[in-house]
C-alpha cells in the first residue's frame, strides 16, 4: 500500500516540475529582457550595498595608550602603574597585594606615591584624576 502511494507521489512530483519548467521557459522568452534588467539591477544593488559598507563603516577602535607623556610627566613606574589599574578596578590594599604578589605594606606605600603624584587625597579622587589625564581608560 505505500509503495504505491510513494510511487503515485513521486510521478505526481515529477509531472508537477515538468509542467512548472514548461511555464519557466515559456515565461523566459516572453520577458527575456525584463528578467536581463532584474539581473543587472541586482548586480548594482549587491555592489552598492558591499561598497556602503566598506565606504561607511565604522573605522576600528583606537588603542588605549595611556598617555605615556602624562606618566612621563608625573614619574609613574611600572608597578605604580599596575596598582592604579587595581585601585580602579576596586580592590583592597590586601586584594592588590595577592595580585601583584607584593606585601600589603608595599601596596601602601605605592599608594601613598600615586596620591602625592596625582594630588589625590582619597583613592576616588586619585582615579579620577588618572582619568582625567587619560592615564585610565
Amino acid at each position: 500500500m505505500w509503495k504505491r502511494v510513494i510511487g503515485y507521489g513521486a510521478l505526481l512530483a515529477a509531472g508537477t516540475l515538468a509542467l512548472q519548467w514548461l511555464d519557466y521557459q515559456r515565461l523566459a522568452r516572453m520577458h527575456s529582457g525584463d528578467i536581463y534588467l532584474f539581473l543587472v539591477a541586482a548586480a548594482f544593488l549587491a555592489l552598492g550595498v558591499f561598497l556602503g559598507v566598506r565606504v561607511f563603516a565604522a573605522p576600528a577602535p583606537v588603542a588605549f595608550d595611556g598617555n605615556p607623556k602624562a606618566q612621563a610627566a608625573l614619574g609613574l613606574s611600572v608597578r605604580e602603574l599596575e596598582v592604579l589599574h587595581e585601585l580602579a578596578a576596586g580592590g583592597s590594599n590586601k586584594q592588590i597585594a595577592a595580585h601583584l604578589n607584593v606585601s600589603p605594606n608595599t601596596v601602601k606605600t605605592h599608594v601613598v606615591r600615586l596620591f602625592e603624584k596625582l594630588g589625590a587625597r582619597r583613592r576616588t579622587e586619585a582615579i579620577r584624576r588618572a582619568r582625567e589625564l587619560g592615564i585610565l581608560p
